[in-house]
């Protein structure tokens, strides 16, 4: 009878967990539709980092333009600019330009995936429910498939009554502890039509570095 209870136990378990997996999946799927239906992307975020064994404890500010592929990253004193074949990274301080191909599509590290990141690699959880300023934030837990991958788990919280990301909680298998948090979101500027497009005669004195 004991044997017959357990089993019963651990089947209802794990169809929790299937019914649980395949609600945070269908949330997450929200987002990326949402995502997508925009022309484009316009982010403030705030970055921290953090390792109390190191005793690290960073916050920065920063800027992001998302247009499908293409990107304009502005971030700790550099712009990295992708025109959707190559991108260019473009130092002010060190005056120098790299210039480099795109990876593959999927390279889910690349600014333009920062909102859709988690749609491949992952093992999907339903999470905490929390409430931030007024808003409902819906936490969806994320570990990666691969045993190679640095990041032991992402928590992805997201904002239900836009199905937008609010934060991303990064922790890493060495302790880091990375928090990506909207501060504000625009859509659908009106961008100039080359708003994306490396114009070298406006860095006449910068070294051009190209790695491809």
């Amino acid at each position: 009878m004991k044997k017959i209870i357990s089993l019963m136990l651990v089947v209802l378990t794990m169809s929790t967990q299937a019914q649980n997996a395949e609600k945070a999946k269908g949330l997450l799927d929200k987002v990326t539709a949402k995502v997508k239906s925009y022309k484009n992307i316009q982010i403030d975020f705030k970055y921290a980092l953090q390792n109390t064994k190191e005793n690290i404890n960073q916050t920065n500010k920063g800027n992001v333009t998302l247009n499908g592929n293409q990107y304009i990253l502005n971030f700790l004193g550099v712009t990295k600019m992708c025109d959707g074949a190559k991108v260019y990274t473009i130092s002010k301080e060190d005056e120098e330009i790299s210039i480099a191909k795109i990876g593959g599509e999927d390279d889910a590290d690349t600014p333009a995936k920062m909102l859709t990141f988690f749609n491949k690699g992952f093992k999907y959880a339903w999470d905490i429910t929390q409430n931030v300023a007024g808003k409902k934030i819906q936490y969806v837990k994320l570990t990666p498939i691969s045993s190679k991958d640095d990041r032991k788990q992402i928590l992805v919280g997201i904002n239900t009554a836009t199905n937008m990301i609010h934060n991303t909680i990064t922790v890493n298998k060495n302790g880091t502890r990375v928090t990506l948090t909207v501060n504000s979101l625009k859509t659908n500027a009106a961008l100039p039509k080359n708003h994306f497009t490396f114009v070298k005669s406006k860095y006449p004195n910068y070294y051009i570095n190209n790695l491809d």
